[in-house]
């Protein structure tokens, strides 16, 4: 997965994604991480990439020229290498709200493109140009796209092979199946009065799957009463028909015998 993120603050990226797992994967190669200054493609000399906006209004508004030619340019590294015109994520509080079924889409690409806004946005003009995805992560203002950027690249991230140490961790982590997480013991058995619960001793595989599900169930109806709703149309109970007794037909006199 190779990652060029769009920014006015390139070091913010770099940085804050320079440790942990994701700092590890980019050790190994396992990710690529390209932040690109995009006052660097502006054809001010004074390195400007914001004006006015248009009809009046507070605030500035990014130029559509720096932003078009960074992008462009960036898309030319790309299919240069052989590789094809990625996706470009405009990341906006207009868009699209992201979830784990979208990390799933975005983890199948090999190149992905993150534009990070600034000031009171980006010039239409450019975004109708370059843009192919609006996503938001959340119903909130920031004041700029590098931290849900940062968001997103983590969760896509762990959905690539070799970037979690155990596979299954992706598979069985909240949202991956609509549902919470279960909750979760480690050792001692009990702290502050409070045990882990016997089933989860018991060594029962069965059981304690069982009592995993219960409990997300659980945890998502209190806390995510919409994800369960839409869990429970997804999987509706399966009911048992009852199976009709039929009387039994008398024995002939020789077959008793």
């Amino acid at each position: 997965m190779f990652y060029h993120v769009l920014t006015l603050f390139p070091e913010m990226i770099t940085e804050s994604l320079s440790t942990s797992i994701i700092g590890r994967a980019l050790d190994k190669d396992l990710i690529s991480l390209e932040a690109v200054q995009i006052r660097d493609y502006t054809l001010d000399k004074h390195n400007k990439v914001d004006d006015y906006t248009y009809g009046g209004g507070a605030g500035m508004l990014m130029q559509a020229q720096p932003v078009y030619d960074c992008c462009e340019a960036v898309q030319k590294f790309i299919t240069d290498a052989g590789r094809k015109r990625s996706r470009v994520i405009y990341v906006t509080p207009g868009g699209y709200t992201f979830n784990q079924k979208m990390a799933e889409d975005f983890a199948q690409e090999e190149d992905l493109i993150f534009l990070c806004g600034h000031y009171e946005g980006i010039d239409e003009r450019a975004l109708e140009e370059v843009v192919t995805d609006y996503v938001s992560i959340g119903d909130y203002v920031l004041t700029g796209g590098e931290l849900p950027a940062m968001v997103m690249i983590d969760c896509i991230s762990r959905l690539v092979p070799g970037v979690l140490s155990n596979a299954e961790s992706s598979m069985i982590e909240s949202f991956s199946n609509g549902l919470l997480e279960y909750p979760q013991y480690t050792r001692p058995e009990e702290w502050h009065g409070k045990k882990v619960p016997d089933i989860l001793l018991s060594g029962h595989h069965a059981n304690v799957e069982k009592w995993r599900l219960e409990q997300s169930l659980i945890k998502t109806q209190k806390i995510r009463p919409d994800l369960y709703e839409a869990y429970m149309e997804a999987h509706p109970p399966v009911v048992k028909k009852k199976r009709r007794r039929t009387a039994k037909k008398p024995l002939a006199i020789d077959e008793r015998l």
